[in-house]
């Protein structure tokens, strides 16, 4: 199968958005968000990307024994989220092949980037944890993404 690229004219309002709130347990002890949570925010943005296309990663692995696993990741962080912040994580597909996806992230305060990172996750088989290919619903829903 061939892959599926964006060209560089794809645009952050076709990404998927996510809301999201910062809590007590999100923050260190000066009430800023702690560096790694925003990797757990990107996770919850790329889940509920998968949801909004009823993709269920639980689903994937017992009905057709695979799972998604970050196998690469780049994160710039720019300004600080602090408590009671309402955020906006944006999810963007930028590229898909046989095995993997590559997404493009941006966490967001209003008109505020308070981080930014480009994400390949990698489609495995549940028992060997080896790459495979990407189950043929999920490449069609994003061939799908790519069209518009």
């Amino acid at each position: 199968m061939p892959a599926i690229a964006l060209g560089p004219d794809h645009h952050w309002q076709r990404a998927h958005h996510w809301p999201v709130r910062v809590y007590y347990e999100d923050t260190d002890a000066g009430g800023v968000v702690f560096y790694a949570n925003y990797l757990k925010f990107m996770e919850r943005g790329r889940t509920e990307w998968l949801r909004a296309l009823s993709i269920g990663q639980q689903n994937l692995a017992l009905t057709q024994g695979v799972v998604f696993v970050v196998s690469q990741l780049d994160i710039q962080y720019k300004i600080p989220a602090r408590l009671d912040d309402a955020l906006t994580i944006e999810t963007l597909v930028t590229y898909a092949g046989r095995a993997s996806i590559n997404f493009a992230q941006r966490i967001r305060r209003e008109h505020d980037t308070i981080a930014q990172g480009n994400i390949r996750v990698g489609c495995v088989d549940v028992n060997s944890m080896k790459a495979t290919a990407l189950p043929v619903n999920v490449r069609d829903q994003i061939s799908t993404l790519t069209k518009r």
